[in-house]
């Protein structure tokens, strides 16, 4: 159960990726049910998986009335993630990493971050991304973590809260569903096993 302040938590204020104009967190979950992606960055290839990913749900979120938010932590990689279409949900950008700070998402150290970024994780999913034409790059804050909020219509309650632990880590569409009691008509990506080829570029 999260113990999560909603009412805090929807205060914070994001920029409109296509707008520019300035929302609540709150606002996006006002009327509907909405499942909120935060990426780590956008130039992240494994943030570009798993957006490409879960953006396989996105008709049957349409379906019922469930939105699908993407959340960057600057807008550094912003244009080119959007050019590359990895994500279908509007994408909104939190400027002050309030909304970071205030759901647990770590910052990696200089030390940290090493050990993390090479883990089997994300070797893993990074050659499951090449394989999928998926690149990235390394621009930006690349000690930020990310993870996803599912929240019910009004803030009624929090349905998922998922914290990344490695950059590896993301919600298993199966898990979005579930959390959201509804049915899928999609097929989740299946995790690359790593090889010397592919994980250690």
């Amino acid at each position: 159960m999260s113990t999560l302040n909603l009412a805090k938590l929807g205060s914070n204020l994001l920029k409109s990726a296509t707008s520019g104009e300035n929302v609540e967190l709150g606002s996006l979950w006002q009327d509907q049910t909405a499942v909120i992606f935060f990426l780590r960055r956008f130039g992240c290839q494994i943030c570009r998986w798993t957006a490409a990913e879960v953006s396989k749900l996105e008709k049957d979120l349409k379906t019922n009335g469930v939105a699908l938010i993407g959340v960057g932590p600057e807008e550094t990689g912003l244009k080119e993630f959007k050019e590359g279409g990895f994500f279908k949900g509007d994408i909104y950008i939190d400027e002050k990493k309030q909304c970071y700070r205030d759901l647990g998402f770590k910052r990696y150290n200089a030390i940290s971050v090493l050990p993390a970024a090479i883990g089997k994780k994300v070797r893993e999913t990074a050659s499951k991304a090449s394989a999928e034409g998926i690149q990235g790059n390394f621009s930006g804050d690349l000690l930020q973590s990310g993870g996803m909020l599912i929240v019910a219509k009004g803030g009624e309650k929090v349905l998922l809260h998922f914290i990344q632990d490695s950059p590896g880590d993301h919600v298993p569409l199966e898990d979005i569903t579930k959390a959201l009691g509804i049915t899928a008509s999609v097929q989740a990506g299946v995790r690359p096993q790593c090889n010397d080829d592919v994980c250690t570029r």
